[in-house]
């Protein structure tokens, strides 16, 4: 197993639904079609496919794609053990053996080879050909593969193309709901929904921003960060400095501006 591979058992992640993703996610594990998720950093695309994961009593393989990661990391390799030259299986092979979920976190990050290797598992062929060995592994039922991108970030070398594209079901992730984030923020913090209210009402501000230097807008996640310093008795100037100013931007002009839209708030 590579160093960027997490496996997870079942257990019950937090996690409100925004929509049919979850009724759309159980049709495509029961009919064998793989799934891409598309949205911005932090809307919860990978605590949706652990929610989902654990709801239907699945281990889930989750892959941190980067510029580094090539089909050997994800099928696997030979390496050197106790002077004798051993098979080790990637996570992705383990999940198709096993019958798992196989998650591939921002794919269009990871080496041109990997799309190669995905293509026959995303269609009716559901295969997964391990060349160094020779061994051709068809997927079982229980297989799934997801997968997710930021559409944000993409660029001339980094884009998915229409004919991997094409092979997915696709469910767009955007930012929650005013309600729904309180209600996210507050059980994964613990700061009562009162407090995490004027956050949430911060994002949705920085979020409708233009003209700054913001490659994306507050991220749920750094929320979660801010509201969790505060519930632990840390400033509310401190907590969004650390945790949402700083993180967003480099920019003096652009901190100038978060910081007096944090005053517009808080007062």
């Amino acid at each position: 197993m590579t160093m960027n591979a997490h496996v997870q058992t079942p257990s019950s992640p937090y996690y409100v639904a925004n929509g049919n993703e979850c009724a759309l996610f159980d049709a495509a594990q029961e009919n064998g079609l793989p799934l891409l998720l598309k949205g911005p950093t932090g809307c919860g695309k990978t605590r949706f496919v652990e929610h989902m994961a654990a709801r239907l009593g699945r281990r889930l393989y989750t892959v941190a794609c980067h510029d580094d990661l090539s089909a050997a990391d994800l099928i696997g390799r030979y390496l050197l053990r106790g002077g004798a030259t051993e098979w080790v299986d990637g996570p992705l092979t383990r999940a198709v053996r096993e019958g798992a979920i196989c998650y591939l976190d921002e794919v269009v990050e990871a080496r041109k080879d990997v799309t190669v290797v995905l293509h026959p598992l995303t269609d009716n062929r559901r295969t997964l050909m391990i060349d160094r060995t020779g061994e051709e592994l068809h997927a079982p039922p229980g297989f799934m593969l997801v997968a997710s991108y930021n559409p944000g970030y993409q660029n001339v070398l980094k884009r998915m193309k229409p004919s991997t594209r094409q092979r997915f079901l696709a469910i767009t992730f955007g930012f929650p709901e005013p309600e729904t984030e309180i209600a996210i923020i507050a059980s994964e913090s613990g700061l009562e929904a009162g407090r995490v209210a004027p956050l949430v009402r911060l994002g949705g501000h920085i979020r409708k921003l233009s003209g700054m230097d913001l490659e994306e807008g507050v991220s749920t996640r750094l929320l979660i960060y801010a509201a969790t310093l505060i519930a632990g008795g840390m400033g509310v100037e401190k907590a969004l400095e650390a945790a949402v100013i700083e993180p967003l931007s480099d920019d003096a002009d652009t901190q100038i501006a978060l910081r007096d839209l944090v005053t517009t708030i808080y007062g």
